[in-house]
Formats: C-alpha cells, sequence, structure tokens
C-alpha cells in the first residue's frame, strides 16, 4: 500500500481571451468529439454535474449578452484582453474516496461554487461544472477498481466597479471631476491586484530590496480564501495547499507530462525528418558498398565476378544508360518551360506597361470623377445622347440616300475631271444641322 498522502486544496487561475477561450468551453462543458486527456471516460459525461449551466449560449455569447444588459463593459479593451479567468479547484482523489466518494464530491463542490459567487458576483460565474469522468489511474490500480478524480471548472469574469467622471468639457463646472456614473468593467489585471501585504512568521511586513513592501499574489490570497469558506463550512478534513508551490497554478505533475509529452512530440517530429533523409542516402550507401565488394582478382589480375552480381552489374548499367536519356529529356523540358516562362514574363511585362501608359491618359479623367463626381456625369450623359443620335442618323433611311448621292456625285466629277472631287464627310455638318 502506497504512504497516505495529505489531502490538500488547489485553486489555480487561467487567463482566457476571446481567442482562446473557445478551447477551454469545448473541454469544460464536453463539447469535443476526443481528448488529449486519455483519462477521460465518455460513458461517464453524463454523470459531469453543473451548478451554473451556461445552457446553449457560448461564452462569448454570455459576455455579450451582458455587455448588451449594461451589467459588464468592455469599453477601451485591448483586442487581445483577458476577458475571462477559469478557475480549477479539486483536492486530491483519494480524499473524497474516504469521504463518500461521488456525492460528497457533489455537495463539496456546490459549496466552492458557491464560494465563487460570493467573490465574484453571481451574475459574473457563468459556468461552474464538476467532472466526475476522469480515471485516476494509479489509484485504480492500487485499489483494483475505478476511481475517478472529482474536480471542479469554473469559468468567471473579472469585473471591477469603475467611476467614470464629469470632464472639463462639461457645461456645469461643479459636475467636473465628480462621478458620472459607475460601470461594471471586465479588468483582468485590477480584479488580480496585489493588495495583500506579504508577513514574515512574525507577521512583520516583508519588503523588497527596493525597499517597497511586498504584496502576496493574488492567487495565493484565492487560495487563502478558499480554503477559510471550505472550513467554515465544515469541510475541515484537508488543509491549504503550501504556499509557493506549482500546485497554485498547475499541479507539478500535470506540469512535468505536458513538458514531456512536448519533448516527445519535437523528438518524434526530428526522427521523422531525419529518416526520411537517410532512407535514400542508405540505398546509395548500400548500393555502392556491394558494387565495390564484387568480384575477386585472379593471378592473371583480371576481375571475375559471379552471375547474380554480373547480372545486377548489367541492371545498373543498363539503368544508367536510360537514366542518362530520361536526364536529358528532363533538362530539354526544362530549357523549353524557362523558354516559355521568359516569353510570359514579357508579354506580361509589355501588358503592364501598356496598363500604365492607359492609366497615365486617363488620368485627368480618373481626377475628375474622384474631384467633381456630378460634373462628370453629366458630361458623360450629354456624350452618350450625342453617340446615340449620331447612330440613329446613320441607321435612318435619309442619311443613306444622302451618302448615295455624295458618293455618286463624287465619282461623277472624277470620271469627267474637272477637278472637282469632293471628300466623303463632305456635307456631314450640314446633315447634322
Amino acid at each position: 500500500m502506497a504512504k497516505a498522502r495529505t489531502d490538500m486544496s488547489c485553486a489555480r487561475v487561467r487567463q482566457c481571451k476571446s481567442s482562446n477561450v473557445g478551447a477551454s468551453e469545448r473541454h469544460n462543458e464536453r463539447k469535443n468529439d476526443s481528448y488529449e486527456n486519455l483519462n477521460v471516460v465518455p460513458e461517464r459525461i453524463d454523470m459531469n454535474v453543473h451548478f451554473v449551466d451556461p445552457g446553449k449560449e457560448s461564452y462569448m455569447d454570455i459576455l455579450r449578452r451582458l455587455e448588451s444588459e449594461g451589467k459588464v463593459s468592455m469599453r477601451g479593451l485591448r483586442q487581445d484582453a483577458t476577458l475571462f479567468d477559469e478557475i480549477i479547484i479539486d483536492v486530491n482523489t483519494m480524499y473524497f474516496e474516504r469521504n463518500g466518494g461521488y456525492d460528497y464530491a457533489v455537495e463539496f463542490y456546490r459549496t466552492s461554487t458557491d464560494f465563487l459567487k460570493e467573490k465574484f458576483g453571481a451574475d459574473y460565474v457563468i459556468s461552474s461544472v464538476m467532472h466526475a469522468d476522469e480515471l485516476n489511474k494509479a489509484a485504480t490500480e492500487e485499489l483494483g477498481r475505478d476511481i475517478y478524480h472529482y474536480h471542479l471548472h469554473a469559468m468567471v469574469l473579472p469585473v471591477v466597479e469603475k467611476e467614470i467622471r464629469w470632464s472639463k468639457r462639461c457645461k456645469d463646472p461643479a459636475l467636473v471631476g465628480t462621478v458620472k456614473e459607475v460601470v461594471h468593467q471586465i479588468s483582468h489585471s485590477k480584479k488580480w491586484a496585489f493588495e495583500v501585504p506579504e508577513l514574515d512568521a512574525e507577521g512583520n511586513q516583508v519588503y523588497r530590496k527596493n525597499g517597497k513592501p511586498k504584496m502576496r499574489p493574488s492567487y495565493s490570497v484565492l487560495q487563502d480564501e478558499l480554503f477559510e469558506y471550505m472550513q467554515e463550512h465544515g469541510y475541515k478534513d484537508f488543509q491549504r495547499g503550501e504556499r509557493g508551490s506549482t500546485a497554485e497554478h498547475l499541479s507539478s505533475l500535470q506540469y512535468q507530462m505536458n513538458k514531456d509529452m512536448e519533448r516527445l512530440s519535437e523528438i518524434q517530429k526530428t526522427v521523422a525528418a531525419a529518416e526520411l533523409k537517410y532512407e535514400p542516402a542508405k540505398e546509395v550507401v548500400e548500393t555502392v558498398r556491394s558494387i565495390d565488394d564484387m568480384g575477386t582478382r585472379t593471378i592473371t589480375g583480371k576481375i571475375a565476378v559471379k552471375k547474380e552480381d554480373y547480372e545486377k552489374l548489367t541492371a545498373l548499367a543498363k539503368e544508367g544508360i536510360t537514366s542518362r536519356g530520361e536526364i536529358g529529356r528532363l533538362k530539354d523540358d526544362l530549357s523549353e518551360t524557362n523558354s516559355r516562362l521568359n516569353r510570359w514574363i514579357k508579354s506580361y511585362n509589355r501588358l503592364e506597361e501598356k496598363y500604365e501608359a492607359l492609366v497615365e491618359k486617363c488620368q485627368p479623367f480618373l481626377d475628375a470623377i474622384e474631384h467633381f463626381p456630378d460634373i462628370v456625369k453629366v458630361f458623360v450623359d450629354k456624350v452618350m445622347t450625342r453617340l446615340k443620335i449620331k447612330d440613329l442618323y446613320e441607321r435612318s433611311e435619309g442619311f443613306r440616300e444622302y451618302r448615295r448621292e455624295q458618293r455618286e456625285r463624287r465619282e461623277f466629277y472624277e470620271h469627267f475631271g474637272n477637278g472637282r472631287s469632293k471628300d466623303r464627310t463632305d456635307g456631314w455638318d450640314d446633315w447634322e444641322r
């Protein structure tokens, strides 16, 4: 039997932005099809207990709804600002096994959720769910039966009250600097500000090297507050997690597992890349070595080879000759492709020059459109009207008759040579008039 561990509570805080809160939501609400945590037992997902159920709304939808209702403000936040805090609360697995298992864990985390509601505000705890579907393999092997690790995932909004004051632009001087309104601002940094003094064993203020008073990390204060709250509500048989330990942020075991998985992933990538490079090279080296080892020198100085070696050399020679032809053909194809590419590049350059010339020629008109669009529209409409009129004239029977008479008159003058030869455009102005 393994040595009994001291039962300790742990509260961790994970910052979530709009870009990554979806991953936490899918894990907490069990919306994934598969999970990186191989200990999740899908058949037990229905045993997870919601103390605050977000329903069909996503975490971001709830935040937007609260903003539209005026319950929170995101005024002035950066695009990558922290909008949510995921709080994970747990006690080691065997604590619950010794105190009643699943039912005891449900009541324990229901009380933990009440603590979060008091600390953050009931409206700002948008989800709280106890996971009861993750198998503790070490405890399972030790006890010979399935043991599950019960823990709580809560998503809260870091909201602080922010006073909006009247500015100097206010028409009433008496109001300048006074409180105009109080908004509930999303602000992780202000919600978790270090405000509790760090004290030594004798209760004296601890100071930094620069002489400034040292404050306790706010996550550590959360651990204290949770422990005290649970003690007040009858849960006295566990201890607060050690101050300054990595358990306040991420359990050392999980941290080490994550790091090992990262290192393993990098090693696997390196090995895979090396294998891709090694296999072709290995084949070539083995072939060269086998050729070097072929044959034995006879008394006369000649090289004698076995029949199978001779056949192998013959095949390699034929393959080499064939490859030379293939290489030559590929070189010709490459040359032709390069030539075609050069022609395309030249054609493209010519088209680009023509385009630039056209743009330069049309620039006055483009400038006119930009600065005097109404005038340009009137001008274009008039031009289009004249073109339509001209087209109608050219299509009309009277115009065709007029042009026929002009042509006959010109032919007559040319035939008799009296020097009168009217241009085919003579009379167009008269016709228009």
